[in-house]
């Protein structure tokens, strides 16, 4: 499950860059995974909470996970169709031709975190 050093590094990164703003804990981590980004929203999540559990870093049993779904779009560059692919490599559903481009749907990302210090609530 590469979905358990994934987290462990975003959480690491979040950590890092809190420290260096003065905070003393992580309260939420906000993260963008797109349909394509070969990473499972569950298997993140899973982590997050054992990693959480642990005290790694800056998180504790008070901070939350809260995962963005980015839907896979591909547009055709033959009829300029938009579509939802199943796959990075798509035929488009209207002239069956394989030249598509992907719009989103491969991002993995911390979009946001927020951080504050241990005395607060």
């Amino acid at each position: 499950m590469h979905e358990m050093s994934l987290m462990s590094e975003i959480i690491k990164l979040v950590s890092d860059d809190a420290q260096s703003r003065g905070f003393e804990k992580i309260q939420n981590i906000e993260v963008v995974v797109g349909d394509l980004s070969n990473v499972l929203p569950d298997a993140l999540e899973l982590a997050f909470f054992y990693l959480r559990n642990k005290g790694f870093h800056l998180v504790d049993e008070q901070s939350e996970l809260h995962i963005l779904r980015e839907e896979a779009r591909a547009k055709c560059l033959s009829c300029y169709l938009e579509f939802e692919p199943d796959y990075r490599i798509a035929l488009c559903p209207n002239c069956e031709l394989p030249s598509c481009e992907l719009i989103s749907g491969e991002t993995f990302k911390v979009e946001s975190y927020e951080g504050g210090m241990t005395n607060e609530s």
